[in-house]
């Protein structure tokens, strides 16, 4: 029997080799349609989401400012503390104010005495227009008395019943009464103008000691205002006041970030055909790629980030060319993360809004 080679049995076993081409472009074909197909599945699956990597954590940041001007004294909270809304922050200097809490208690204390001494003068006013008016009264009488007494006697001198001298007498009687009566009547409407002007000095009084109380007020206002508290609670950030520091009204000495965010992302106009409010969202944040957080839409903004710029374009003006804008959307966390999740505001995310 004729030995057969090792060459000769590779040979032997080896398929022919348009076989083998035909395998080879069998495969090739499977490929293809294999990568055809993932392209296409990767497609339709991209169209079902917008996504955008101008997206950043937004939240309430509350700026904390003194309402009087001082010198700090004591600053109570430090860098990244979690603070509950009144806590004191900061302390000014007191001794100030307490001056002006004096001098205004002093000026209400002086305001209220010049009360009661314009209500004792107008109870004395009272007194006086009513002695004013018995005063009248019997000149009245008087008057009245020596007018029939002289009536009497002008009948009586024709008949001598009376000497003329007794007429003379009751007529002088009679005009001396009148003019008492006048007297009486005119001192009558002084008093009664003495009283009226008594009467509004103690409005006026009265006026003074609200003005003097207001300032009071103000003045313990302003004091109270020496303490610097937590208007909300929140974390201390940007905190920049120290000991010694004197402090302007309105001048911005730290901020309180709130434990509450969301996300803003800047979409193009074009991604928001299908966008709509409540629409899942899969959120993956910069610090922690490996996990990510649901949320929705809340809101899509009611106009563009430009429209709403320092200086807006002005498209009507000069050559015009189209820039795709974008649009603020509101994105909300599903749940809070915890605490094992450091986010705060201006940090990065992508967010994956499905909008099919």
């Amino acid at each position: 029997m004729q030995d057969i080679t090792k060459e000769q049995k590779v040979e032997k076993l080896a398929p022919p080799p348009r076989k083998r081409k035909g395998v080879a472009v069998a495969l090739i074909i499977v490929l293809a349609v294999l990568a055809v197909g993932g392209a296409g599945l990767w497609w339709w699956h991209a169209q079902g989401y917008e996504t955008t990597d101008d997206a950043f954590i937004a939240g309430h940041v509350t700026n904390v400012s003194p309402q009087v001007a001082g010198r700090v004294i004591k600053v109570l909270a430090d860098d990244n503390q979690n603070v509950p809304a009144g806590d004191v922050l900061v302390k000014l200097d007191p001794d100030t104010f307490k001056v002006k809490v004096n001098q205004a208690a002093a000026d209400l204390n002086e305001a209220e005495q010049k009360l009661q001494e314009t209500r004792s003068k107008y109870v004395a006013a009272l007194a006086a227009v009513d002695q004013s008016k018995a005063d009248a009264t019997a000149a009245e009488a008087g008057a009245a008395n020596a007018s029939t007494d002289l009536f009497r006697y002008n009948n009586l001198i024709d008949s001598g019943a009376v000497s003329q001298q007794a007429r003379d007498n009751a007529d002088t009687l009679s005009r001396t009464s009148s003019a008492s009566l006048q007297s009486s009547r005119k001192r009558q409407a002084a008093v009664e103008a003495q009283a009226a002007v008594a009467a509004t000095q103690i409005r006026t009084a009265e006026a003074s000691v609200d003005r003097f109380r207001a300032s009071l007020d103000q003045a313990r206002l302003d004091l109270s205002y020496t303490e610097i508290k937590a208007s909300v609670s929140g974390r201390v950030t940007n905190k920049a006041v120290e000991p010694g520091d004197y402090l302007q009204v309105g001048q911005a000495v730290m901020s309180l970030v709130r434990d509450d965010i969301w996300i803003v992302a800047n979409f193009k106009e074009t991604q928001l055909t299908k966008m709509r409010p409540g629409a899942p969202v899969t959120i993956t944040v910069d610090a922690y790629p490996d996990h990510e957080f649901t949320g929705h839409v809340d809101s899509l903004q009611a106009g563009t980030g430009a429209a709403f710029s320092l200086l807006p374009p002005q498209n009507a003006s000069g050559n015009y060319v189209k820039v795709v804008q974008r649009v603020p959307v509101k994105i909300v966390f599903d749940n809070l993360p915890d605490e094992s999740y450091h986010l705060a505001p201006g940090m990065s995310v992508f967010p994956q809004v499905r909008v099919r």
